[in-house]
């Protein structure tokens, strides 16, 4: 099941003030799910789960063809 429900407006995760480029950066910095979720109490594992949905979402975009 996606986990993308649990990205808001901005977009934050759950409403928090915890934005998903914030995730992924933690992420592509070296951080590991454990590492963020001490950092950030608030958060779950679906919230990264989610942050990762999101992002290869956002860089999924379909191929025109030029006739």
């Amino acid at each position: 099941m996606s986990e993308t429900y649990r990205i808001t407006v901005d977009p934050c995760l759950r409403g928090l003030r915890i934005r998903v480029r914030d995730v992924l950066d933690l992420l592509a910095a070296g951080a590991d799910r454990a590492e963020i979720l001490a950092d950030y109490p608030l958060l779950e594992e679906g919230d990264i789960t989610a942050a990762l949905e999101y992002a290869a979402r956002q860089s999924d975009h379909p191929v025109l063809r030029v006739a």
